[in-house]
């Protein structure tokens, strides 16, 4: 914001939501792709706590459709740029491993 106040630069500042998609490294330490490598390996999934924390989560091409509609526009300015609801760590287990139990079945 300094180079926007100081200079007239015009700046766009996206603060970017838990994003999954394809290409996700499955070591990298994030919540989904835990959830994901523990499915297929046929683990347990590990939920800390009662896992009614909460957290927004957003498709990479989602994320990439609004970074470039954030480009595009007069705003100025740190942006959140996510989806606005959000799911609770359990329920984000659930998920993943309904969605996993599926292809794996279908494989």
């Amino acid at each position: 914001m300094d180079y926007h106040r100081g200079d007239g630069v015009e700046v766009r500042i996206a603060r970017i939501f838990n994003t999954y998609g394809p290409r996700m490294c499955l070591d990298d330490g994030r919540v989904v792709s835990n959830f994901v490598a523990q499915a297929i390996r046929k683990l347990p999934l590990t939920v800390y706590g009662d896992g009614k924390q909460t957290r927004s989560f957003q498709y990479v091409s989602d994320l990439v459709e609004g970074l470039v509609a954030l480009m595009d526009s007069e705003h100025v300015g740190p942006f959140n740029l996510g989806n606005p609801g959000e799911f609770t760590m359990l329920e984000l287990a659930e998920a993943c491993l309904y969605i996993m139990y599926f292809f794996i079945y279908l494989l």
